[in-house]
């Protein structure tokens, strides 16, 4: 091989690297070991791990995770699948793929949608492409500071290197402020607003109006979702917007040190063509029988660079099939339980923390669901509430701290939690 490339020994291939970077001398490996002292090395480390108690959000929620899912998602059939370009031996990643769209379009209210994305915040970079895509000749992009910081961190990124112009929303009592949304959408540059359905505060937000400001300016509305919260909020469909994106995570998939996560997105109907991903569509074969293909799209849209329409568009198809599975065995009423349940323990925390005078309001009559910011009158509050063994009291830059509930913390861990901001 060396011959046939052109050097004479395996050194010469790194001759571009500065000699003071190589390492020399023997490696520092450990020595060999058995099955079992592996095992054993591995448990020890995992056991300085602290496990506590998660009462945080901001984008990653520890809502439960049904037995039966990692089961059949670890069936080999499932975990070692292919691309589905040859459909005649995909039928099965192929349906539960369709099903998985089928059911963000239920969650979202809108038309299509793909299968699937790498995650949420980069589903809001693709959806920021798609908006300039869309209105053509207009550079600008606003975000609404109410989304969360490493999604607003991630588009920038990505606006960057595509040429977009970013702008921004603020927020004016923790909501998304409308009239500065008229004052730049009169500017007549934005291409699209992206705005976040619940904030970064955990304030469900009210959009009345902005469809038709933006639609105005020939601009799109993408909203920023938990689609978990979709079962019991007001959905993008309803305030007319025309792209939906969020990251699939509340919807079963465990925390499990920041992924893997899967990004969905939903548009209308006449967007369709602009979307970036997989789109899996139903037809029958030459028989008559319902089968699944992938359509609208050509291969060359995930292997080919200079004729894709996106280049991110990883499609997370094991982590749509988790979500797949968690959202049929939950069905409707599931989904609404979990949200009340969640929604009960966050209104619970927030009455009890506030009883304690250790924390001052800041939104107060705000609507939330399951995640709240109140400001500490004391510093260091994260810290001591790990000492306790809680994941609690999660700063903001404005110096308020985030709480979350979901339906996992029990009201005996709550009254602990309480307990524990008393004597601290």
């Amino acid at each position: 091989m060396l011959d046939k490339i052109g050097v004479k020994k395996l050194e010469d291939l790194y001759s571009d690297v500065p000699a003071e970077f190589l390492h020399k001398g023997a490696y520092a490996l450990p020595p060999a070991m058995s099955e079992q002292e592996i095992r054993d090395c591995f448990a020890s480390l995992e056991a300085m791990n602290a496990h506590l108690k998660v009462f945080v959000g901001a984008g990653a929620y520890d809502h439960y995770t049904p037995a039966v899912i990692p089961y059949l998602c670890s069936r080999s059939e499932f975990l070692t699948a292919y691309t589905p370009y040859q459909c005649e031996i995909s039928q099965g990643t192929l349906r539960y793929i369709f099903e998985y769209q089928s059911l963000i379009c239920s969650l979202t209210g809108l038309d299509v949608s793909n299968a699937s994305l790498y995650d949420g915040p980069t589903a809001a970079a693709e959806a920021m492409k798609m908006a300039v895509a869309c209105t053509r000749k207009k550079p600008r992009v606003l975000l609404s500071k109410g989304l969360l910081p490493h999604v607003i961190e991630v588009v920038e990124t990505y606006a960057r290197f595509h040429g977009v112009e970013i702008g921004y929303v603020p927020v004016m009592n923790g909501q998304t402020c409308p009239n500065c949304l008229k004052a730049e959408l009169a500017k007549d540059d934005v291409a699209g607003v992206i705005v976040p359905s619940i904030n970064r505060y955990g304030i469900v937000e009210d959009h009345t109006g902005f469809a038709d400001a933006v639609h105005a300016e020939k601009g799109l509305l993408v909203e920023y979702c938990d689609p978990s919260a979709l079962a019991v909020v007001k959905t993008p469909g309803e305030w007319d917007a025309d792209i939906a994106v969020g990251d699939g995570q509340p919807l079963g998939l465990p925390l499990s040190y920041g992924g893997p996560y899967v990004g969905f997105m939903a548009v209308k109907k006449e967007h369709m063509r602009k979307m970036p991903g997989r789109i899996v569509g139903q037809t029958v074969d030459k028989d008559g029988r319902r089968v699944f293909v992938l359509t609208l799209q050509a291969r060359e849209q995930h292997i080919k660079r200079e004729k894709a329409t996106s280049n991110i568009c990883s499609n997370e198809s094991l982590m749509a099939l988790w979500v797949t599975i968690y959202l049929s065995l939950m069905g409707p009423e599931g989904l609404k339980e979990v949200n009340r349940l969640s929604c009960d323990g966050a209104h619970y925390l927030y009455a009890e923390l506030l009883k304690t005078g250790c924390f001052e309001e800041v939104f107060p009559g705000k609507p939330f669901l399951k995640e709240f910011v109140l400001k500490p009158k004391q510093a260091g509050m994260q810290e001591r509430l790990e000492k306790a063994g809680f994941f609690a009291a999660l700063p903001t830059e404005e110096g308020y701290v985030s709480f979350c509930v979901t339906e996992k913390r029990t009201k005996a861990e709550i009254d602990a939690l309480v307990k524990a901001v008393k004597e601290g």
